[in-house]
């Protein structure tokens, strides 16, 4: 008799690649709001079963071709801290170094690419770069300074593989970070300059009441902006370790998304992402950036997530003047990694991707090979704020016309650069006016 076999896979990696928008509303208000994403799942946490833990880093990067880095932080914390291991700082701070190279590649094509159009009145960048080409220009320059320091250290800048648990496969010598250097100065130029100009587009009037404001999630470390460790901090006092998260945070599947939503288990929707980091860790942003901020009259707190495209451009500024610091005071590791003796265990690691909190958590056995893992990206737990911004916002612009409340609806939703990001200038949207009867 065949052996009976049972494939049962518990949580689905989150996959956000299309995406549609659903709004029902009359004069007398937001009856529904659905913000779909449709895209099948790719059950990465599933296939991750059985896999040596050494192969999380590389298998998990392909995730996104977007922010591998942060899907490979975020898997190696985890694997190194099931293993127990601690890494010198001189490791931690290539890791950062490599971390500041995604945020500027991702910020920048964000800022640029997606989110730019939008203030400006364009379909896309495409249709942009005809009337404003040195805009589209500078965003590829300064994107291609983030790539160097990804390709760099990474091997490749797209894909990455020099990434592993206890460290790299090979580090730098001081000399071959020289070069970089003198790239970053000048993208730290053309970064500051982006913050001026970012400040200077036009914004949609939006904060929400008091009774509605948002809970800002987001790592905190003691001397440094969060990228690669921390705690888990809110703006309500939520103040866990990153090995606690299961306990506070609760993911669903509500019928017309493929990903979860997760919610703070008894307070609801919570915004994580670069204005959540930013309200949260403002005093730990270098002084140049809070600096520059203070000049352009930019508040160390904002609640209005059409500014989103500031923080990211103060966010890009950091980056590139953190990268300067870290190549300043580089240090060639001893060794390029460490190791431990394999064994069983259950390791939480939750890292600063470009887009927010992303939560990793593998179980692994005597011989290291996976027996479960989790994992949360950081759209996934936007979506529920995301859908609450869509109530909250149409009733102050529903007397727009029926285009231009389209439009407004899409760009609040690019405030996130949800993964889906990629694909929502060509959201499908739904956007339904009942007629009111008389009862």
């Amino acid at each position: 008799m065949a052996k009976s076999k049972t494939i049962k896979v518990d949580y689905l990696a989150r996959v956000e690649g299309e995406g549609a928008l659903y709004i029902r509303y009359d004069d007398a208000g937001v009856h529904d709001v659905k913000l779909k994403i449709f895209e099948p799942p790719r059950f990465f946490e599933g296939f991750m079963r059985g896999r040596d833990f050494r192969e999380a880093p590389d298998i998990t990067a392909r995730i996104c071709g977007i922010c591998p880095i942060a899907y490979q932080m975020s898997a190696v914390h985890a694997m190194e801290d099931a293993l127990g291991l601690t890494l010198p700082p001189e490791l931690h701070a290539l890791r950062r170094l490599i971390y500041c190279g995604e945020w500027i590649e991702s910020h920048t094509l964000h800022i640029y690419m997606l989110h730019a159009p939008d203030f400006l009145g364009y379909p896309g960048a495409v249709a942009m770069a005809k009337d404003h080409p040195q805009i589209v220009q500078d965003g590829l320059s300064i994107k291609k300074a983030g790539n160097a320091i990804v390709g760099l250290l990474g091997g490749r800048e797209v894909h990455p593989i020099n990434v592993r648990v206890g460290g790299f496969y090979r580090v730098p010598s001081a000399g071959e970070l020289q070069p970089l250097r003198e790239q970053l100065l000048h993208g730290r130029d053309m970064a500051m300059e982006t913050v001026r100009w970012a400040v200077s587009l036009p914004f949609p009037k939006f904060e929400r009441a008091l009774s509605e404001q948002y809970e800002f999630v987001a790592l905190s470390h003691s001397n440094e902006y969060p990228m690669n460790r921390g705690s888990i901090v809110s703006t309500r006092g939520l103040a866990i370790p990153v090995r606690d998260y299961d306990s506070h945070f609760r993911e669903e599947h509500v019928e017309y998304s493929s990903a979860l939503h997760s919610t703070l288990i008894e307070r609801g929707a919570y915004f994580v992402g670069p204005m959540a980091r930013y309200n949260l860790n403002y005093d730990r942003l270098s002084p140049m950036v809070r600096q520059v901020a203070g000049e352009m009259g930019f508040p160390p707190f904002c609640a209005n997530p059409f500014h989103s495209i500031v923080v990211r451009s103060l966010e890009v500024l950091f980056a590139f003047d953190e990268a300067v610091r870290l190549i300043d005071e580089y240090r060639k590791p001893d060794v390029a990694y460490i190791s431990a003796e394999t064994h069983a265990g259950t390791g939480y690691g939750a890292t600063e991707a470009p887009r927010g909190l992303l939560y990793h958590r593998y179980s692994i056995d005597d011989a290291g090979k996976i027996t479960e893992a989790k994992i949360v990206a950081p759209t996934s737990q936007n979506q529920k704020t995301i859908e609450d911004d869509l109530r909250l916002m149409l009733p102050k612009f529903m007397h727009l016309p029926e285009k231009q409340l389209q439009a407004q609806c899409e760009q609040a939703i690019r405030n996130y650069d949800p993964c889906i990001s990629c694909s929502t200038h060509f959201l499908k949207m739904n956007l339904q006016r009942v007629e009111r009867t008389s009862s």
